[in-house]
């Protein structure tokens, strides 16, 4: 079997043969010699081909042709990585003779009335170097929340994402038949991430999501992928909030430390963040708003998104931090697994964190007392006694501390991570109302 380099060791074997095989990505003739870039998983290396025989054999071959190079590295500061091949042997391994509907080999235009082109051609668009960093950054995003809540003694899980019915309640779900019976795609892993805390203490998933939501704006997809997190035995909701604000903090930190030439790749800027994330309650943004925008929003029980903008921009200027918890929501919306404010009753105790102008988290405090569940379910008219509830609710019956968690959006946090300007743009195959495929 050849030893085959790739791009990124190219420049420790100057003088030496080497055997290279990736895409052709590039062709283009400069002062009457003949250059093509190799793509292969780790980047691009230059190959200057002035063999007329080596040249026709890549006549007619398009990019995306898979070819094999022998030749010898010769350092050049003008060359991707600082070094080339020369005087190459080419090997057509997958010879391409179709012209491919884009150019991948320039940058991907972004823009809103491009992203049906976009995401139609996405096999080919993704082998654009600028558009695997976007995925790079979001694997390396995964690797460091794993990293984070594996050191804070968190066990990770999978939940069902097939369930019986909409038991959290609402109506965007999916529902599909599953061998006769109606059945439901998870919107979260709520209840099972809770019934966990009483076998880790502290658990947490990444993992698909399905909202039925009718929407076609910048910040919503059908499916996307969340982390959701629980942990058992906490003191307060600002515990929850600690933890959170935390995760944040390590990996923006870790993606700088680590990863800063691949971030200036994609024009991305550091966030800035304060250690402790400002807290300012669902009232208070409707009041400074209002007095911002003479705009009155009092009887809103939830932010509206020129708010959730509005506040991040008062937050970055106010506190230094462009991440903020939105806290205190009112009562009226509370789901009936969280816990009312015993200071305040007429508050939840819950917290959007809102960062760059977009809601990215939901974290609350649960309700963990059996008796208190039973009576919140009853009051939102659901019936304890519901084949849905049965395994849930057997977790509080039979013993779950206080504990709290959050659902965090993957997608939006790398969207807003690299300044992409919708959510989509940050999934590989996106999914919306109009989007099926591929």
């Amino acid at each position: 079997m050849k030893k085959r380099v790739i791009s990124r060791d190219v420049f420790s074997n100057v003088d030496k043969q080497i055997t290279m095989q990736g895409w052709l990505h590039k062709k283009r003739k400069l002062g009457g010699l003949n250059f093509i870039n190799i793509r292969d998983r780790s980047g691009l290396t230059q190959i200057l081909i002035e063999d007329r025989t080596e040249v026709e054999k890549l006549r007619g071959m398009q990019i995306g042709t898979v070819i094999e190079i022998t030749g010898k590295v010769v350092k050049d500061d003008r060359a991707p990585g600082g070094a080339e091949i020369h005087d190459p042997k080419i090997t057509v391994m997958v010879p391409v003779t179709d012209e491919p509907p884009i150019e991948i080999d320039k940058p991907i235009d972004h823009k809103s009335e491009n992203q049906n082109t976009l995401f139609e051609n996405r096999a080919l668009n993704l082998r654009n170097p600028t558009e695997q960093n976007i995925f790079r950054v979001r694997s390396l995003i995964n690797k460091y929340i794993r990293d984070y809540l594996t050191d804070n003694e968190f066990v990770e899980i999978q939940t069902p994402k097939l369930l019986a019915g909409a038991t959290e309640g609402g109506a965007e779900v999916f529902k599909l038949d599953y061998f006769g019976q109606e059945a439901t795609l998870a919107q979260s892993p709520q209840f099972y991430k809770q019934m966990m805390v009483g076998v880790f203490e502290r658990v947490f998933e990444i993992g698909p999501a399905f909202r039925a939501e009718p929407s076609m704006t910048s910040r919503h997809v059908s499916e996307t992928t969340m982390l959701d997190i629980e942990m058992g035995y906490i003191e307060s909701h600002d515990d929850v909030l600690k933890m959170t604000e935390g995760l944040i903090n390590y990996v923006v930190n870790q993606l700088w430390k680590n990863n800063e030439d691949l971030l200036k790749s994609l024009n991305a800027t550091r966030p800035k963040l304060a250690k402790s994330f400002p807290r300012i309650t669902v009232a208070q943004i409707h009041e400074l708003y209002e007095k911002e925008t003479g705009e009155k929003l009092v009887d809103q029980t939830d932010l509206i998104p020129a708010e959730e903008r509005f506040i991040c921009e008062y937050a970055k200027k106010k506190f230094g931090s462009e991440a903020v918890f939105a806290t205190e929501f009112p009562v009226e919306v509370m789901k009936f697994y969280h816990m009312q404010n015993p200071d305040n009753p007429k508050t939840v105790m819950w917290a959007d964190l809102l960062f760059r102008g977009l809601e990215i988290a939901t974290a609350p405090q649960r309700e963990h007392h059996y008796k208190k569940m039973i009576k919140q379910m009853k009051d939102a008219s659901l019936d304890p006694k519901h084949p849905g509830y049965k395994y849930y609710l057997q977790g509080f019956q039979y013993g779950l501390p206080p504990h709290g968690g959050f659902g965090f959006g993957i997608d939006r946090f790398v969207q807003k991570i690299i300044g992409l300007g919708s959510v989509k743009e940050a999934q590989l195959f996106p999914r919306d109302i109009n989007r099926l495929a591929p």
